[in-house]
């Protein structure tokens, strides 16, 4: 008996055993490589906010990893008139509380983008061409628009959807503190540590295809040597953001596997071009100038002039960047192809600031972000140097990506290195955002810090979101971005990012042109 008694025994560890490893296998543990600022969907128009939000709520218009447009909760959607769409719904899918999901939800979610407080990158931009939302039934919409906006179905990719009643009284801290935060999407919420971690539940009840994984672990790591030793030693199944020095290591690695993707996200240069007097701008021996250079075209194209991007990206980005001279890679819609990346040229630099008035040349400050971008601190530095070189004395102060952000909104810089991922595919994403004159009220300009304005531009913005044939529109946009970009120089462009994830072996992801992190497009292997 007693050895019966011990073969059970061993017999219930093994199936203990088999049970943990089991539930192991269903757990996804990933380190992300920015912090979360906020996990309200409509607070801050921000990417890791976005990828986090992506796992709860959903989007009546989905894209897959190229950009392409599919079906979300919106089965299908068609244009009645030039001003007028309509949606049908997907029926049958059900809130994480068990509640149905109807036309109104989508109807008090528009009403609320606008109308959140103190958001410091509105998603207002892709609402503010709905005049009107019209719920025809439970399951059709009708959008009203001021003007034709044929790319109505691209903005939708950027409007997370919450519940009625949710959209009409939570608070961002209600989001944050996990009260208001139920979705319809494949993941539900169980835990949010601000700075350390997010954890998901699957929902067996979610509509679309479900995730391999029961349990998601986000976990915020932003030194990126951490992130690739959490990785090896089985911390972790899978991280974001593989270091460029890592890269050609990982791949040789029986124990990894690398996933890239070239991405949409422009590495870019904002400048104060509005003030009189700008707070980080200098003459060479410190003192603060009266007059703001930045606010001269030619001072800004002395900047873009100064940079060696192909130096940028072969050396500081280790090949892991494509020099950049317009708001999207080449094959984007709207992209042009009068913009190719610029060639360093310091010669013609130093000539521009003289013409300008700023032959002596004058210091400047460069904010950035040190846990935002791939090697952005790094990018930044290089930056500076290259400034140097050209007369413009360029000293860098970093911070975290929650601090930047922060202050970038409160436009307490005069120079600043950020990036923008068009969530919409498509170049009216970084030219409404990041260009267009700022107006809250039209949702224009709503990531414009440097304060950048120009009729022209606006003018040809507005042209082309109203042009329904699709190349004539992309005619426009590139116009757009020749004039803003080519000539005015409202931004400096200066690098493509292509983006990098690492897996344990046996699991396989798609890399996204977004640079998103999806859990449940992680599979095991087959």
């Amino acid at each position: 008996m007693p050895r019966i008694a011990a073969a059970l025994r061993r017999v219930a560890v093994l199936l203990l055993a088999g049970h943990v490893l089991s539930a192991a296998a269903q757990e996804l543990v990933i380190g992300l490589s920015t912090p979360v600022t906020s996990l309200d969907p409509h607070f801050h128009n921000l990417s890791p906010n976005n990828n986090v939000a992506d796992h709860l709520f959903d989007k009546l218009v989905h894209k897959d990893a190229r950009e392409q447009l599919k079906p979300g909760l919106a089965e299908s959607w068609k244009a009645v008139n030039e001003t007028t769409w309509e949606f049908k719904l997907r029926r049958g899918v059900k809130w994480h509380d068990g509640k149905e999901f109807t036309a109104e939800d989508v109807v008090a979610t528009l009403k609320r983008i606008p109308n959140v407080p103190n958001s410091p990158a509105s998603f207002a931009t892709y609402t503010r061409p709905i005049k009107d939302a019209i719920a025809v039934d439970k399951h059709t919409l009708r959008f009203v628009t001021e003007r034709p906006h044929p790319l109505l179905p691209n903005d939708l990719v950027a409007v997370r959807v919450i519940p009625k009643a949710i959209a009409e009284s939570a608070k961002t801290d209600d989001f944050n503190a996990g009260r208001a935060l139920i979705g319809t999407g494949p993941f539900k919420f169980k835990e949010y540590v601000a700075g350390d971690r997010v954890v998901l539940e699957r929902n067996d009840a979610y509509w679309g295809p479900k995730p391999h994984w029961k349990t998601v672990r986000m976990r915020m790591i932003s030194s990126a040597p951490a992130r690739v030793a959490a990785l090896l030693a089985g911390d972790v199944q899978m991280i974001e953001g593989v270091p460029t020095a890592d890269i050609a290591r990982l791949e040789k690695d029986a124990r990894v596997t690398v996933s890239s993707a070239v991405s949409n996200r422009v590495i870019y240069l904002h400048m104060d071009s509005d003030r009189d007097r700008s707070p980080f701008v200098t003459d060479r021996a410190g003192k603060p100038l009266e007059k703001n250079p930045l606010k001269d075209a030619r001072v800004r194209r002395a900047i873009s002039l100064a940079l060696d991007r192909d130096a940028i990206a072969s050396r500081i980005m280790e090949g892991q960047a494509q020099p950049a001279g317009q708001l999207l890679p080449d094959g984007f819609p709207g992209t042009s192809k009068r913009l190719p990346p610029p060639k360093q040229d310091l010669g013609a630099a130093k000539k521009l600031l003289a013409e300008a008035g700023f032959a002596d040349g004058f210091g400047i400050t460069l904010h950035t972000p040190n846990n935002r971008y791939i090697n952005d601190e790094k990018v930044a530095q290089a930056v500076a140097q290259f400034l140097t070189r050209a007369g413009i004395d360029t000293k860098v102060e970093a911070m975290p990506s929650s601090v930047f952000f922060s202050r970038a909104g409160k436009l307490e810089f005069s120079f600043f290195l950020a990036g923008w991922g068009a969530e919409t595919g498509e170049t009216s994403s970084p030219l409404r955002a990041l260009i267009a004159t700022f107006n809250a009220a039209a949702g224009m300009g709503t990531a414009n810090r440097g304060r950048f304005s120009d009729a022209g531009v606006d003018a040809l913005i507005t042209t082309a979101l109203t042009t329904i044939d699709d190349g004539k529109r992309n005619i426009y946009l590139a116009a757009a971005a020749e004039k803003a970009i080519g000539e005015l120089q409202a931004i400096v462009p200066v690098h493509y990012e292509v983006s990098s994830w690492a897996l344990k072996k046996g699991l396989t992801y798609t890399g996204r042109a977004d640079q998103y992190t999806y859990a449940f497009d992680v599979r095991p292997g087959k």
